[in-house]
């Protein structure tokens, strides 16, 4: 294998990890070019990053056929986006499901990348005031790099004059936040990035209080590079996705440098106030549709950190000793906890735009209200599978038949049609149970 693919290959591994960690349960990649055929990761990042639900084949006697039909799945999802950059759909060059499912290396690396660009880069970049004058594109990275997109569900905005696309948004935010104050001069993500003196450069403009420029400037390339790695992710909760031999050489690949590099956005103060602040008035009307104030997006946030909080007391309650009453009883509190915000969370996931896209900040609320309520379901499935015979079987009946309701029912015109799909939807539940 090429190095250049093999530094690929293990930092996109782990940005993967990074997001399959939120999901419930959590699931791990360890060998991407072999855990992806299946489609069955790749249909789960995409549920992660969209805060979407896909249709996928499972099971552990899945054939060829039910991994082409699963990445098949995942690349028309993909397809049916739109880039936030040039508001046309995502465009996959070369990338088909037989390549994916052969596990053909720079196939693989092409369509992660894809992934990356879409639901991180770009949506991050596009997103930053002060970048949106210059950042857009015809393309969404320049002819230096390859095809395609990043995080949950694009914000439809309006076209902005073709002048570089991702990348250059990128670099320019890196060299006026951060580089150009400390004197430093960083003309792409490779070389550049080989000293560690830009990574250090990035965490000072944020926080400055972390970094000691002086110290930095006399250490050699390693020693920078892991501690500002290790800094980055003890102090703004960046994984480390890169590695420093991998950037202490002559040319580091700058996709993963990119990827890597892009995360520092998500603590960038300015992007708070993006969207509606972004856009006049006039701006917004002429797009289609309403933005969300700065109130309503604190709200949204803030709504998403109760969530987090939520969910981490739940785990913490579920390792809680105590008899099954007392853990019925945390459960109980935990639950109610939940649905009392239920119509909270309904109103905010209410679509402002026309196309019922949700902005960033409502899909990661979405995304927090699934994984938080999919965790007490369980978790309460397995407290009434803890219970005495008969009523074990009664609580697992009373699940699959909740599971039968909740599953979504395609409403047709004709009555008669829905009617006889809930009847099957009911007896086939009545079978299985009997």
């Amino acid at each position: 294998m090429k190095r250049q693919e093999a530094v690929q290959k293990r930092t996109f591994t782990k940005w993967i990890n990074s997001h399959l960690a939120k999901r419930v349960p959590p699931l791990v990649v360890t060998d991407l070019f072999e855990d992806i055929k299946d489609g069955v990761m790749l249909l789960a990042l995409l549920e992660v990053l969209s805060g979407q639900k896909l249709p996928c084949e499972q099971g552990k006697k899945l054939k060829r056929i039910h991994w082409v039909a699963n990445i098949g799945t995942a690349l028309n999802f993909l397809e049916g986006r739109k880039s936030a950059y040039r508001g046309s759909p995502i465009k996959l060059v070369n990338i088909n499901s037989t390549d994916i499912v052969d596990g053909r290396p720079s196939i693989v690396l092409g369509l992660v990348w894809t992934i990356i660009l879409y639901f991180q880069i770009e949506e991050l970049t596009i997103s930053l005031p002060a970048l949106q004058g210059f950042s857009s594109s015809t393309s969404s990275l320049d002819s230096s790099t390859s095809s395609t997109e990043t995080t949950s569900p694009p914000v439809k905005r309006k076209p902005l004059p073709p002048q570089g696309g991702a990348r250059k948004a990128l670099l320019r935010w890196v060299q006026q936040t951060a580089t150009k104050r400390l004197g430093l001069e960083v003309k792409d993500f490779g070389p550049s990035w080989r000293t560690g003196l830009a990574f250090f450069a990035v965490i000072h403009s944020l926080r400055p209080n972390l970094v000691d420029m002086e110290r930095v400037w006399r250490r050699p390339n390693r020693e920078n590079l892991q501690k500002a790695f290790l800094l980055a992710e003890t102090e703004l909760g960046i994984p480390q996705l890169l590695d420093p031999e991998d950037v202490d050489v002559d040319k580091p690949d700058e996709k993963s440098i990119m990827t890597y590099v892009a995360q520092f956005l998500k603590h960038h103060p300015d992007r708070k106030q993006s969207d509606s602040d972004g856009q006049t008035e006039e701006e917004v009307t002429r797009a289609g549709f309403p933005s969300f104030s700065r109130e309503q997006r604190k709200s949204l946030r803030e709504l998403k950190m109760w969530l987090d909080q939520l969910e981490r007391d739940a785990i913490q309650a579920q390792e809680t000793e105590g008899n099954l009453a007392q853990q019925y009883q945390l459960f109980k509190s935990l639950r109610v906890q939940l649905e009392m915000r239920r119509n909270q969370v309904e109103g905010a996931l209410q679509s402002t735009q026309r196309d019922g896209i949700l902005t960033v900040d409502q899909a990661l609320v979405k995304q927090a209200w699934e994984r938080v309520s999919n965790r007490l379901l369980d978790w309460h499935l397995q407290l009434d599978r803890s219970l005495p015979a008969p009523l074990n079987m009664v609580g697992a009946w009373l699940h699959e038949a909740e599971g039968a309701l909740r599953q979504e029912i395609i409403i047709h015109q004709a009555h008669d049609v829905t009617a006889n799909t809930v009847h099957r939807a009911l007896e086939q539940h009545k079978v299985s149970m009997e």
